[in-house]
C-alpha cells in the first residue's frame, strides 16, 4: 500500500469522524426541536384512532377529521388547564405566605404526635437538630417555579400542536422524511415497518391514556372523600407518575402519603395542631392509602396487562426485563421510553431478520 493510499484513507476516516461529530453536535443543538418533534409524534399517534373513526364511520373528509381531533384535544387541554392552574396558584398562594418557620413548627408538632402515637422518644431526633437542617423553603420554590414556567410551556405547547396538526394531516410526512434516507430496494420493507409500529405504538399510548385516566379518578375520589385539599392536583400528579414503570407508583405512593399529611397540617393561634394525629391525620391517611392500593391492584392486574399484551404484543415478563435493562442503561428516562423502543426495535427486526430463530421467538405474536 503507498503512502498516499495511506494518507488518502487517514483524511477520509477524519473526515468522516468530523463529519459524525457535526452532525451530533448539530442534533445537540437542535434538542428542544427533536422533542417537541417526539412529542408531536406521540400526540398524532393519539389522534390517531379518532381521525379514523371520524373518516370510516362518518364519512369525514381527511382534514376536517383532522381539525375536529385538534379541537377535541385542544378543548381537553384547555380544560385542564383552567381546571389546574388556579388550583396550583391557590396552593402556591398558601405556601408562599406560610412562614418557613411555621412550616417547621407544623412538621415537628407532627412528629412528636406520632412519635407520641408510638411510644417512641421524640426528643433524641429533636437534639441532633435535624429539622433545621431542612429547607422548608423548597416546598414553596417548586410552586413558585411551577407557576413561573408556564411561559415557555405556552411557547412549547404552541410548537408541538402545529407540529401535530400537519403530523395528523398528513400521516405519511415523518414517514417520508425517513424514507429519504433508505436505499429504494428497502423502500417497501421499510414502509411495512412504518405501518405496523404506527398502528402498536398508537395502541400502545391510548391505553396509557386510559391507564391514566382510571388511576386519576379513582385518586380523586379517595382524595374528595377524605377531605384532602387541592385533591384534584394531587391525584393529577400522582397518577402522571405511573407513567414511569415500576418506580413511578412508590414514588406517588409516597407523594399522596406526605400531602394528605401535611393537608392536615392545620394550627392555632398559639402554633399548636388543631387536628389530632390519630383521630384526623391517621384514619384520613391509612384511608387514602387503601384506595390508593386499589388503584394500584386494578392498575397492575387489569390495565398494564391489557395495554402490554393487546397493544404491544409482549409478555409482561419480556416487559419487565426491558424496563429494568433500559433502566439501568438510561435511567428513569429509559424506563418511561423502554417500551416503545422495544417495540420498535422488535418490529425492524421481524421485517429484517425474520428467518433468525431468536427473533422468532421474540416476534411470534407480531
Amino acid at each position: 500500500m503507498t503512502s498516499n493510499a495511506i494518507t488518502n484513507g487517514i483524511l477520509k476516516a477524519l473526515g468522516i469522524t468530523i463529519g459524525i461529530l457535526l452532525v451530533l453536535y448539530f442534533f445537540y443543538k437542535i434538542q428542544v426541536v427533536i422533542i417537541y418533534i417526539l412529542i408531536a409524534a406521540v400526540v398524532s399517534l393519539i389522534g390517531r384512532p379518532i381521525i379514523r373513526f371520524l373518516k370510516k364511520r362518518l364519512k369525514f373528509k381527511n382534514t376536517l377529521a383532522v381539525i375536529f381531533t385538534m379541537f377535541l384535544m385542544i378543548s381537553l387541554l384547555v380544560g385542564l388547564i383552567a381546571l389546574f392552574i388556579p388550583l396550583i396558584e391557590n396552593q402556591g398562594e398558601k405556601l408562599s405566605l406560610l412562614n418557613n418557620e411555621e412550616l417547621q413548627g407544623k412538621v415537628e408538632g407532627l412528629y412528636d404526635q406520632i412519635t407520641g402515637y408510638l411510644s417512641l422518644d421524640s426528643e433524641s431526633l429533636k437534639d441532633s437538630k435535624i429539622f433545621s437542617k431542612i429547607d422548608f423553603s423548597l416546598i414553596p420554590s417548586f410552586f413558585s417555579s411551577l407557576i413561573s414556567g408556564l411561559g415557555n410551556f405556552s411557547m412549547g405547547l404552541l410548537s408541538v400542536l402545529f407540529i401535530s396538526f400537519f403530523l395528523l394531516k398528513d400521516s405519511q410526512l415523518l414517514q417520508d422524511s425517513v424514507m429519504v434516507l433508505v436505499p429504494n430496494t428497502k423502500e417497501k420493507r421499510w414502509a411495512r415497518s412504518f405501518e405496523k409500529i404506527k398502528d402498536l405504538l398508537s395502541r400502545y399510548f391510548v391505553g396509557l391514556v386510559f391507564q391514566i385516566l382510571i388511576l386519576f379518578v379513582i385518586y380523586t375520589i379517595a382524595l374528595l372523600i377524605f377531605g384532602i385539599d387541592n385533591a384534584i392536583v394531587i391525584a393529577f400528579l400522582c397518577a402522571l407518575l405511573n407513567l414511569i414503570p415500576y418506580v413511578g407508583p412508590m414514588f406517588s405512593g409516597v407523594l399522596m402519603m406526605l400531602l394528605c399529611m401535611i393537608s392536615k397540617l392545620e394550627t392555632d393561634a398559639s402554633g399548636e395542631l388543631i387536628n389530632n394525629f390519630s383521630d384526623v391525620i391517621l384514619p384520613n391517611t391509612i384511608g387514602v392509602m387503601i384506595f390508593f392500593i386499589i388503584a394500584q391492584l386494578i392498575d397492575n392486574f387489569l390495565s398494564q396487562p391489557l395495554i402490554f399484551s393487546s397493544s404491544v404484543k409482549s409478555h409482561p415478563l419480556e416487559i419487565f426485563l426491558v424496563i429494568i435493562i433500559w433502566g439501568i442503561l438510561f435511567g428513569i428516562l429509559g424506563m418511561v421510553v423502554a417500551v416503545p423502543s422495544y417495540t420498535v426495535l422488535k418490529v425492524i427486526l421481524k421485517e429484517f431478520l425474520s428467518e433468525n430463530k431468536i427473533v422468532q421467538s421474540i416476534t411470534k405474536d407480531i
